[in-house]
């Protein structure tokens, strides 16, 4: 298979996903290497700046989580944009944000929680080699 057929097929994967866009669907992969360069889905969430880490040493007062600041700032932001659009269009992930705002949570952690999702589903359809497939609670 040439370089262009893998491109188009890693692309028109990650667009089978709700809120994934073609510019998103491009970053992913070039940023990813044709998705060769992490092997599991934390791993590519913690470099596109999804998960945040507990700040903490030994005997101090546990501070508030963060993100690394060497993330790829670039997907972050993308990633952002295709949640959003995902509240509005994904069934699953429209009823998923409203559980959790009404639980109190905040709404940037229900997003990140939603981009750290869409990162997930990315990684599923490239590793099974299927469109991603809707489902609705």
């Amino acid at each position: 298979m040439k370089a262009g057929e893998k491109l188009n097929t890693a692309i028109s994967l990650n667009t089978s996903i709700t809120g994934i866009g073609k510019i998103t669907a491009l970053y992913l992969t070039i940023f990813t290497n044709m998705f060769t360069r992490y092997e599991n889905p934390k791993q590519l969430a913690c470099y596109c700046g999804v998960v945040p880490f507990e700040y903490s040493s030994g005997t101090s007062i546990r501070k508030r989580s963060k993100v690394n600041h060497l993330v790829n700032k670039t997907l972050k932001k993308q990633l952002h944009l295709c949640a959003l659009v995902a509240i509005q269009y994904d069934p699953e992930l429209k009823i998923y944000y409203n559980r959790k705002i009404e639980e109190g949570k905040s709404k940037m952690l229900v997003i990140n929680n939603m981009r750290n999702k869409l990162v997930h589903r990315v990684c599923a359809v490239i590793k099974k080699q299927q469109h991603y497939v809707r489902t609705v609670a």
